[in-house]
C-alpha cells in the first residue's frame, strides 16, 4: 500500500469519525424529545430525497438490482440494528454503547460460520470467548442492575454483524450507492409503518439535529466505503478502534459521563478481542 494510498484512507476514515460522532451526539440530543421511531422516520426520508437527487445527476440505471429480497431482508436487519442502537445511546453512556458495539466483528463471525460455512479457528474462537468476556465485565450481570440500553446496544451489535455478512453477498453485484440506497429506501419503509403509530413532529430546535443525523447516517457510510476502496479492512478496523476513546471523550464533555474500571477492562478486553480476530482472518 502506497504512502498516499495510506494518506488518502486516513482522511476518509476521519470523515468516518466525524460522521460518527456526530451521528452519536445527534441521536443523543434527538431522543431526549422524539421517539426513535420518529428519528428512523425523519432521517430515512431525508436520506432519500438526498440520494434521488445524486441519482438524478449520475443516472438512476445505477439502482437496478437483481437482488431485491436480499437487499429487503439486510436493509431489514439493519433498521433494527440502528433503532437499537439509537436507543441504546438514549438510556446508557456513549462510551458503553460504543464498546458494546465493536463485539459486532466477533458476532459476525459466528454468524458467517453458520450461514456461509465459514470456519472457526481456535483463535477465532479466543476471539469470541474474550469479546463475550468484555460484554459480562461491562454488564456485570448478577452484580448490577442489568439496564435495558446494555441489551439495545447488545442487540444492535449482533444486528449490525448480521447486515455486515449479508453485505458482503449483496456488494458482489450491486455497488455501494445501489447498497446504500435500497438501505435507506427500506428504512423509510418500516420508519413510516412504525410512526404511523404514535406520530410526533420535532419541534425548532430539535429539527437541526434531525437533519444531522440523517446526513451523518449518509456521509459515515461513504466514508467508510472510499476507506475500504484504498487500504485493507484490517487497516480500517484498526484505526476504527480509535471510536471508543473519541466517544469517552465526547460523552465526558458534552453530558460529564464518567469511565468506570469495569468500562475500561471490558472495553480493553473487546478490542483485544477484535485485534486477534483480524490477525486470524
Amino acid at each position: 500500500m502506497s504512502q498516499k494510498s495510506l494518506l488518502n484512507a486516513s482522511l476518509w476514515m476521519l470523515g468516518w469519525f466525524a460522521s460518527m460522532l456526530l451521528m452519536t451526539i445527534a441521536g443523543r440530543e434527538t431522543t431526549q424529545e422524539l421517539p426513535v421511531n420518529m428519528l428512523m422516520f425523519f432521517r430515512s426520508a431525508i436520506g432519500i430525497a438526498i440520494l434521488l437527487m445524486i441519482a438524478s445527476l449520475t443516472g438512476f440505471s445505477q439502482l437496478k438490482t437483481t437482488q431485491l429480497t436480499g437487499h429487503g431482508v439486510r436493509s431489514s436487519l439493519h433498521f433494527a440494528a440502528q433503532y437499537s442502537w439509537f436507543m441504546g445511546i438514549s438510556l446508557i453512556p456513549l462510551a458503553q454503547v460504543v464498546s458494546i458495539e465493536f463485539t459486532m466483528p466477533i458476532w459476525a463471525a459466528v454468524i458467517a460460520a453458520l450461514y456461509l460455512g465459514e470456519k472457526i479457528t481456535l483463535m477465532r474462537a479466543l476471539a469470541v470467548f474474550l469479546g463475550f468476556a468484555g460484554i459480562l465485565i461491562i454488564v456485570r450481570p448478577g452484580f448490577a442492575a442489568f439496564n435495558s440500553g446494555q441489551g439495545w446496544a447488545l442487540a444492535s451489535a449482533f444486528g449490525f454483524a448480521a447486515s455486515v455478512v449479508l453485505t458482503k453477498q449483496l456488494l458482489k453485484k450491486d455497488s455501494a450507492f445501489t447498497t446504500l440506497f435500497y438501505m435507506v429506501a427500506t428504512q423509510l419503509v418500516l420508519g413510516s409503518v412504525l410512526a404511523a403509530f404514535s406520530w410526533q413532529w420535532p419541534s425548532a430546535h430539535i429539527w437541526p439535529w434531525v437533519v444531522v443525523a440523517a446526513i451523518a447516517g449518509l456521509t459515515s457510510h461513504y466514508c467508510l466505503a472510499r476507506a475500504l476502496m484504498l487500504t485493507n479492512a484490517s487497516f480500517v478496523a484498526q484505526l476504527d478502534f480509535a471510536r471508543v476513546p473519541l466517544t469517552a471523550i465526547l460523552g465526558y464533555l458534552a453530558y460529564s459521563e464518567g469511565v468506570d474500571i469495569f468500562l475500561v477492562a471490558g472495553a480493553g478486553l473487546i478490542l483485544f478481542s477484535n485485534m486477534i480476530n483480524l490477525k486470524k482472518a
